[in-house]
């Protein structure tokens, strides 16, 4: 039996070798076992305390979405009035009353532009609505001619008045105005946001920089500045080159309205202009959709002439006004503008297809400034072409074409010399002299035809002097 000491626990033997043996944890419960490290409350309250952090942040970023949206609106909206504004400013103006004419400037384009579209499509559809008896009497007596039926126009009004569907679509449309007035009240205090911050960021531009760079050591501050230099020049120069296409597109389209005797060619051209430079990709077909309906209401043909005028012209643009417009300002592929607007369409819908291709461009063009490019080799692989498997030398086609060259090249001196020969009846040591002349400075054998002398030796091989003697002989 172990020998115990008073507190009731075994008592400690030493071990042959003279080594106390580890005292055994206290039986109370006082400090942790083995099994749990002091440092494992800690980890697991820090980790509860990171994951209420994250999920307070992911609960306070979708509550701030669409402020955050608006202020990156304001942000490029800003960087594209930058440049108007800075050269006004260095002409002594200040920047809040630089920035405040070129406001007022797009307010009142826009304005005027929303009241043009406005009267136009009110105007269309009061001629529509009064118009529509008569579609109405024109569609009856085709099905009438038609189809042997007695329709009538009075029976038909009187059946869409006390349907039960037209009677539930007016009870829709009257719970429905309340989202609609909710709908336009959120959109008008959005344009309030995002014109206010678009406004403080363009007047304060050279005091944001400057508290931005405040914070920053000389290196970094140096490449904010440029960074946001390239962002300015790269949103302007995407602003003026979609500006100078809209300009371009609406006179091309407001030629064919006028010449097809359309109503409102003038707003139509506007619209179409600014709707397919400004909605990038689909921006060209959703803005022939209105021409397109106005014209069907004159004649359906002239309708179908706009289609193909639309189509033709877009074609135009993809591939001979854009490129040479967006070479300086938005240099970027084809393919990754197209990616760009997929991605910003995925991330932020219709504004991140309006913002997507300003900012890859403004990334490209950062990027390019600070990747390091080297010369290309000269391989024909770079160029598309493919060489043979086993060695790096031309292909079959590349051979037989040199091997014809070499035959071509080599076959037309002979016939030079025959013909020679023919003619001047020269004796055998001219007839050799000439071949050898002929064969010069190339390695091929002798071409049929001509007989080698072997008296004469070739220019390129060492004479014997007894040769010499008598051939001179």
């Amino acid at each position: 039996m172990a020998v115990t000491d008073e507190t009731g626990h075994d008592a400690q033997q030493a071990s042959p070798t003279g080594a106390t043996p580890p005292a055994r944890p206290p039986a109370d419960g006082a400090a942790p076992g083995p099994g749990m490290p002091r440092w494992l409350p800690r980890a697991m309250v820090l980790a509860l305390a990171l994951v209420a952090v994250f999920q307070l942040g992911s609960w306070a970023f979708h509550q701030l979405i669409g402020l955050l949206i608006n202020i990156l609106i304001a942000f490029f909206l800003a960087l594209a009035i930058e440049p108007a504004v800075s050269r006004m400013a260095a002409f002594g103006m200040r920047r809040g009353l630089a920035t405040f004419l070129v406001f007022l400037g797009l307010l009142i384009v826009c304005a005027g532009f929303i009241t043009l579209l406005g009267s136009m499509l009110a105007g269309q559809i009061i001629k529509m609505i009064e118009d529509f008896p008569d579609y109405l009497d024109s569609v009856i007596n085709w099905v009438n001619g038609h189809f042997h039926t007695d329709l009538r126009r009075v029976d038909i009004q009187e059946g869409l008045l006390h349907s039960d569907w037209l009677r539930k679509y007016v009870q829709n449309s009257a719970t429905g105005v309340l989202d609609v007035s909710t709908q336009v009240l959120g959109g008008l205090f959005q344009l309030l946001t995002i014109g206010l911050f678009s406004f403080y960021f363009a007047a304060d531009g050279p005091r944001l920089r400057r508290a931005l760079c405040s914070v920053l050591p000389p290196a970094r501050q140096a490449e904010v500045l440029r960074a946001w230099e390239i962002a300015v020049d790269k949103t302007g120069g995407y602003i003026y080159s979609r500006g100078l296409m809209a300009l371009v597109s609406g006179v091309a389209h407001y030629i064919l309205l006028q010449a097809l005797g359309i109503p409102y060619a003038p707003v139509l051209a506007v619209w179409v202009g600014l709707v397919s430079q400004f909605i990038p990709t689909i921006g060209t077909y959703l803005a022939g959709a209105l021409p397109m309906l106005i014209a069907f209401t004159v004649n359906p043909w002239y309708a179908l002439w706009v289609l193909i005028f639309v189509v033709v012209y877009q074609q135009f643009e993809n591939y001979m006004l854009q490129p040479k417009l967006t070479a300086k300002t938005v240099d970027i592929h084809p393919a990754v503008a197209f990616g760009s607007v997929i991605a910003g369409t995925a991330l932020l819908g219709a504004v991140g297809a309006l913002i997507s291709i300003p900012a890859v461009a403004t990334l490209q063009a950062f990027l390019g400034a600070y990747v390091k490019r080297y010369a290309v080799t000269d391989d024909p692989r770079v160029h598309g072409h493919r060489t043979t498997r086993g060695s790096g030398g031309p292909g079959p086609l590349a051979r037989a074409r040199q091997l014809w060259e070499r035959r071509q090249g080599t076959e037309e001196p002979t016939a030079a010399d025959s013909g020679t020969r023919d003619s001047a009846g020269t004796d055998s040591t001219s007839r050799n002299n000439s071949v050898a002349t002929a064969d010069s400075g190339t390695a091929d054998s002798q071409p049929a035809g001509v007989e080698p002398a072997d008296s004469t030796p070739r220019d390129s091989e060492p004479k014997d002097p007894g040769e010499g003697s008598s051939g001179s002989s």
